[in-house]
């Protein structure tokens, strides 16, 4: 920003663990808007601190947020299981599943579910461990709140009975914080751990019944109030395009055949809607859009020699 001409402290980058914005800041008649990555918390207090104090400000602020998902793969009985497994093990596990397009939630059909189990002994070959060693699939998580929340998840489901862990489940912060990759199995759909963000490598399974695939796509949407990223797995091509129009609201960036992890940067704008945020296309022209303030010109060259319209003569 500065080598594009911008002077110091126009633009200020603001990282922090927990509440940073006080009064102080959402007060000033200068603030011009908040881009915001973090909790869904946090961004609405910004918001309601915002909003009142809304008439302080020279002009109306921007907001833009990402606020995390509830990412899901939803498979149909036609899919490719190959694809199911390998896609699903690498969004919900590399970088330990704190990516927030991560997958942490799968849905799959009961006469797919005995070949889908081939996901536990994919899980089985990844190697945890040291970053420097380069067959490391992935490695510890990144702090011990992070650890601390990501095991409370994992003994909830050890508690369950509606739920169980058939693969990892183990947490070790001896050297480093490292927990394993771990799949757990759920009766109930609605369960929170099918819910809530963990933003870890948990990965919770509902086996639907085939002749329910229908309620099983209502329960993507409404399991959940995020809208990040989503995947549909299938090769009935007219399956993909009904999953297409009633998953519309579920993701912000939908994957068919694919991982919900495959945005890249200057090629797939990202962001979601609904709890994910603003949706606002981070890497799209969209983007940019949101903080520039447009001005229309005109210019005219015919004098205006009459004040009465020429109907009126």
């Amino acid at each position: 920003m500065k080598e594009a001409g911008l002077p110091p402290g126009v633009v200020n980058f603001v990282p922090a663990d927990g509440p940073i914005f006080g009064d102080t800041v959402t007060s000033s008649p200068y603030l011009a808007g908040i881009n915001f990555t973090g909790s869904v918390a946090t961004f609405n207090r910004l918001w309601i601190q915002i909003g009142n104090n809304i008439n302080n400000y020279l002009n109306f602020p921007r907001l833009i947020g990402e606020c995390g998902g509830k990412n899901y793969h939803f498979v149909h009985a036609s899919a490719d299981v190959n694809s199911v497994i390998n896609g699903t093990i690498r969004s919900a596990f590399e970088y330990s599943g704190q990516k927030c397009s991560a997958c942490s939630r799968l849905y799959v059909p009961e006469s797919l579910w005995p070949e889908a189990k081939g996901l536990l002994e994919t899980r089985n070959s990844l190697k945890i461990g040291d970053v420097a060693e380069f067959d490391s699939f992935s490695s510890a998580v990144i702090d011990q709140k992070a650890f601390k929340r990501i095991k409370s998840y994992i003994e909830f489901a050890k508690q369950s009975s509606d739920l169980k862990i058939i693969a990892g489940g183990l947490c070790d912060d001896k050297i480093g914080y490292f927990i394993e990759p771990t799949i757990v199995l759920s009766k109930n759909p609605t369960n929170k751990i099918m819910q809530e963000e963990i933003f870890g490598p948990v990965l919770t399974v509902f086996v639907y019944k085939n002749n329910e695939t229908e309620n099983a796509l209502d329960l993507v949407g409404s399991s959940t109030p995020y809208a990040l990223t989503g995947a549909v797995f299938a090769q009935d091509k007219q399956f993909l395009k009904h999953a297409l129009e009633k998953l519309k609201y579920t993701a912000g960036n939908f994957y068919l055949n694919d991982k919900s992890t495959g945005s890249v940067v200057a090629q797939q704008p990202f962001g979601g809607s609904r709890m994910s945020g603003t949706n606002d296309k981070a890497g799209s022209p969209h983007y940019i859009l949101r903080w520039t303030s447009p001005q229309s010109i005109k210019e005219t060259f015919v004098p205006l020699n009459d004040v009465k319209y020429k109907y009126m003569t």
